[in-house]
């Protein structure tokens, strides 16, 4: 049942973030919205809102521990409670290791890996406190399919995988449910950061118009995962498009 419950998503200013926010919030859940952008969040509240639903939104990075309390203490603040969080920031930097681009890399297990800690570290003692909590968090198939060019970067998403699935074995006692959700090609920002080369990212561009899948449907997988009953956990849910290979 997602009526009622209280969901966070970081990475809520566009994309799979922002899709998941207005279909959580046209199921009835209250949604908290995280993300650097804050225009963006602002509009998106008022657009839930005007629609009838709840919404409240914060500026988030989540590079910074302190910003991810933040949003979990604004979900407790104003609605009462955290139900789920939804793990969605992240950053993707495309090519070979040999071109030794180190700060992409960091950049990458700042925001893919650590922000992933940073939310568990904040959502954590709310959920146990609770009884109840749902980490959902977004991954990607480039870790379930290691091609070239992508090898830091589906590190990161695998060791996200590894890091959720030692968690939900400490975490038998039904208090805890955790998912990853790994989206194929979909149809976002991620990939306008991924390349430098201006070619390339154009062409990269043309790919993902003719291939990528709308994150409405990613959203709608979140909603399904969430949606199950308390003793049921998806632990691992992966969606793209049919023509991917």
């Amino acid at each position: 049942m997602i009526h009622g419950k209280v969901v966070a998503v970081t990475g809520a200013s566009s994309g799979i973030g922002e899709a998941t926010a207005r279909h959580l919030a046209s199921l009835g859940a209250a949604v908290v919205l995280g993300a650097r952008r804050t225009d963006r969040l602002d509009r998106l509240v008022a657009e839930v809102e005007a629609a009838g639903g709840e919404a409240a939104a914060l500026r988030v990075d989540v590079t910074d521990p302190d910003d991810l309390r933040a949003l979990v203490a604004l979900a407790v603040e104003r609605f009462g409670r955290l139900d789920v969080l939804v793990g969605n920031a992240g950053v993707g930097r495309i090519g070979p290791v040999a071109d030794l681009d180190v700060d992409g890399w960091s950049a990458m297990v700042d925001v893919n890996l650590k922000g992933v800690l940073h939310g568990i570290a904040a959502a954590l003692p709310v959920f146990r406190s609770q009884g109840s909590g749902h980490l959902v968090t977004v991954v990607s198939t480039s870790g379930l399919k290691i091609v070239p060019t992508q090898a830091v970067y589906a590190g990161t998403k695998n060791a996200v995988r590894t890091l959720l699935e030692g968690l939900r074995q400490e975490s038998t006692d039904g208090m805890l449910r955790t998912t990853s959700i790994s989206p194929g090609y979909v149809r976002t920002e991620l990939i306008d950061h991924a390349v430098d080369d201006p070619a390339a990212r154009e062409q990269a561009r043309r790919n993902m118009a003719d291939l990528g899948i709308d994150p409405a449907a990613v959203a709608r997988a979140i909603a399904f995962v969430i949606d199950q009953p308390d003793d049921v956990e998806i632990g691992d849910l992966t969606i793209r498009p049919t023509r991917q290979g």
